[in-house]
């Protein structure tokens, strides 16, 4: 008797997650070097140093010098979590990661319209990708528009300040709207779909289930706080072996029929198809058939 397939494929340890497509976002305080190389070298798909909330004002300065040296040396790269462009951090922001070699990309913070994005990319020399983080009821207002602007890459949403600005409960339905609001937006925009706050409880059991929420409301990533949560959401945002072989299957049946659409279910489930396959090569998913 054959063994049934695992519900999880093999990884290629060596592959590299492109940013369009990263499932966990990894935020590691700005003011914690010591912490940096591990988080490069965790199961994280994008590592953000984080210079805004999680570094104390008194330290902005410091913590950015060290974000620097550790990017300028070589083989390390990550994105920077920015101050917003209201603060008075923001423009000694941009100016001294322009020039960092190993900056992949700018997470903005508290972005509230399309200005933003666009003073950040071209500060930045028109070359580096801008994830703006929506964390206000302006901001998700505004969110399309902000996903169209000049060096918008993908979405974020930063959830535990949206929380404080609208004095909504952090419950599945009271941010059903939002979450599905940037999914919507970033659809509309021609962007990646959005990457998901993140889950703030210890448990790796709620963190599964909130990262489930954000698969059922069309997101594709989530932002991550410790180590230990990058291969759970990792695992939940993935195609499952079932999936792909699925897709396998469906895809040669369709070929060899000549490939022609013979019903008007054919079509979404050629696009499910190709769609599964796709994310299973982004990933580094290997499935024995």
């Amino acid at each position: 008797m054959t063994a049934p397939a695992s519900p999880r494929p093999r990884i290629d340890e060596e592959h590299v997650v492109p940013a369009e497509d990263a499932r966990s976002w990894l935020l590691v305080p700005g003011s914690k070097p010591e912490r940096f190389d591990a988080a490069a070298q965790s199961r994280a798909d994008v590592v953000i140093l984080d210079i805004e909330d999680a570094v104390d004002p008194s330290q902005k300065d410091e913590a950015r010098r060290g974000v620097i040296d550790w990017l300028s040396t070589a083989g390390n790269s990550a994105w920077v979590r920015i101050n917003d462009t209201s603060s008075d951090f923001w423009g000694a922001d941009v100016d001294e990661l322009a020039d960092a070699v190993g900056l992949e990309g700018v997470v903005l913070a508290k972005t509230e319209k399309p200005e933003d994005v666009v003073n950040t990319f071209h500060r930045l020399g028109a070359r580096t990708p801008v994830v703006p983080l929506i964390e206000s009821a302006l901001g998700l207002e505004r969110a399309t528009e902000i996903g169209m602007a000049q060096g918008a890459f993908r979405l974020a949403f930063g959830s535990g300040d949206f929380r404080r600005d609208t004095g909504m409960w952090a419950t599945r339905e009271a941010m059903a709207y939002a979450r599905a609001r940037l999914t919507v937006s970033s659809r509309a925009a021609g962007l990646p779909g959005p990457i998901d706050g993140p889950t703030t409880e210890e448990s790796l059991r709620i963190l599964r289930e909130q990262s489930e929420w954000t698969l059922e409301y069309g997101m594709t990533g989530k932002l991550c706080l410790r180590l230990e949560q990058t291969a759970v959401v990792n695992e939940v945002i993935c195609p499952q072996t079932s999936d792909i072989l699925w897709a396998k299957g469906f895809l040669a049946d369709f070929e060899a029929a000549g490939g022609v659409v013979r019903d008007g279910s054919d079509l979404p489930r050629l696009g499910r198809a190709r769609k599964i396959l796709r994310l299973a090569d982004a990933f580094g998913l290997v499935v024995e058939d």
